[in-house]
């Protein structure tokens, strides 16, 4: 039986490869997107299912279930968490409490949406798996990031509790900490920087292929 997953995320410099790394592996994917510019640059692939959805509301999220629910013969089985986004600047007594919240708006906000959303069919459909996006500053921080570096951890937390919460109901779930990822956009705004380090998606979306096909993990950090 064909399985459906929910690639939150899935547009941006990392989701693109880890929706081309599910569709490789049989499932359908579910693509949420804020345009249809960027829905369109995935492609045409029949298992690949777009919609376009604003994930900081909770319509949007409803419209991404309904979706994903849509054909009993691929029934939802996973989540994989990829919103976010990153901002760096001054020293905490010098960044406005505005700046600080909108790391947790950006970062946290549209996680809990999908999650609530999708966790009462994946209990339905007997478990599953989700994934979540951290980032290895949030174990290892650095100076003028304190908001970015704090919904972060808070990301690390959140599925934590999911993994005890729903551990009863076979859900499994993980997180995933990246380093820089070697996307165009992070090169864009790093000019110049040695990129020699930096991940290349394609190796992410292999180690989130692997938590969500395994039953074997959970509660897991991953360093990429």
């Amino acid at each position: 039986m064909k399985r459906s997953v929910i690639v939150a995320g899935g547009t941006g410099g990392l989701g693109g490869a880890v929706t081309a790394e599910l569709l490789a592996g049989g499932w359908r994917v579910v693509v949420p997107g804020r345009s249809e510019e960027s829905l369109a640059a995935l492609g045409t692939d029949a298992a690949l299912a777009p919609v376009l959805a604003d994930l900081s509301d909770p319509a949007g999220a409803a419209d991404v279930i309904a979706l994903a629910t849509s054909e009993e013969s691929a029934p939802l089985h996973a989540l994989v968490n990829l919103v976010g986004g990153f901002a760096s600047g001054q020293r905490v007594h010098e960044t406005p409490v505005e700046d600080f919240e909108r790391q947790f708006a950006i970062n946290l906000r549209p996680l809990y949406l999908m999650t609530r959303a999708a966790v009462p069919h994946l209990i339905a459909n007997g478990g599953g798996s989700i994934v979540c996006t951290s980032s290895q500053s949030a174990l290892k921080p650095f100076s003028g990031a304190a908001g970015y570096i704090t919904a972060k951890a808070g990301v690390i937390a959140f599925a934590d509790a999911l993994a005890t919460e729903y551990a009863g109901d076979h859900i499994r779930v993980n997180t995933i900490l990246p380093g820089t990822i070697d996307t165009p956009a992070n090169r864009a705004a790093r000019p110049g920087a040695d990129t020699t380090n930096w991940t290349p998606p394609s190796r992410i979306a292999i180690a989130i292929r692997f938590l969500i096909d395994s039953d074997a993990i959970t509660g897991a950090h991953i360093p990429v």
